[in-house]
């Protein structure tokens, strides 16, 4: 006779009692792992810039990505370089930056399976109203050269961020290559190692040009006498672009999910996405991402 499926003895029940209690317990701890592991395989991290992050643009693109993907994106907003650093360390699965030459460094070398550019914007140089460099209408290398001649104050984010890099090579086409070791800065001239909302504010806060990205400057509220003063150079144009880590290089990225993110970012639903963000009427971010 088969004991599991005749009646039990009074003798077994305390027995079976005890096995369904240990099974239950065994399915309970589990299930919270499971869970956890779904939960888990649905969100990437993304390692990206602070104008991309403190201009709005993440909390109004990213629930439609995940509206139509169920895939979460938790953000990390650094400096370019920094953001570049975190996916060499395999601490990110999809990189979202803006330096052209940075980022084909990073694929050439094997961290990025491939760059595919998202969207630009531009540049520009903002400064106190009254302007006593007297840049306002300048080529932003002439801008640059009155600046450093006049020893006006300047704030420099100083963070190897892509605003930071975009600075420092037009400083060089100005005549001044900052960057180089031992180099003299303009009196005026001082870096504060931050991020763009944070180099506004000081800027603000004491009469300063900074070099900034339109669209952080058009979602900065606290300009006190701040105006754009050089603006629509050909120099300024602002590129970004979008890279899956490599699992080569770091197996337990989360290929298909930072994939899934890549393609809808630079199909037509994530750039209409992007065209419709704006601030104040008006749009901070164009998509040109290839057909």
């Amino acid at each position: 006779m088969d004991p599991l499926n005749s009646n039990p003895s009074p003798s077994m029940k305390p027995l079976r009692r005890r096995l369904v209690a240990a099974v239950v317990l065994c399915v309970a701890a589990v299930l919270p792992g499971l869970a956890a592991a779904q939960d888990a395989a649905k969100s990437i991290v993304m390692a990206s810039t602070t104008s991309t992050e403190q201009s709005g643009l993440f909390a109004h693109l990213l629930p439609s990505f995940k509206a139509a993907s169920g895939i979460e994106v938790r953000v990390v907003a650094v400096g370019t370089g920094q953001a570049l650093d975190m996916a060499r360390r395999g601490d990110a699965d999809v990189v979202f930056v803006h330096d052209q030459v940075a980022e084909e460094k990073f694929v050439a070398e094997g961290w990025g399976l491939k760059r595919v550019p998202v969207m630009y914007n531009d540049f520009v140089l903002v400064g106190p109203a009254a302007d006593p460099a007297r840049v306002k209408g300048a080529t932003i290398a002439e801008a640059l050269r009155k600046v450093g001649a006049s020893g006006a104050a300047f704030i420099s984010r100083g963070d190897k961020s892509g605003t930071h890099a975009a600075e420092l090579r037009l400083w060089r086409q100005a005549g001044s290559d900052l960057a180089a070791p031992g180099a003299t800065k303009p009196s005026g001239y001082k870096e504060c190692g931050c991020g763009m909302g944070p180099a506004l504010n000081m800027a603000a806060s004491t009469g300063a040009y900074v070099f900034t990205d339109r669209g952080t400057w058009l979602s900065f509220k606290n300009r006190a006498d701040l105006a754009v003063l050089v603006e629509g150079d050909k120099a300024l144009f602002n590129q970004y672009g979008v890279m899956v880590v490599n699992p080569a290089k770091h197996p337990h990225v989360k290929q298909a999910a930072a994939q899934a993110f890549a393609d809808w970012v630079t199909s037509p639903a994530g750039q209409a996405s992007i065209a419709s963000y704006k601030v104040g009427g008006e749009q901070l971010f164009f998509p040109n991402a290839p057909r």
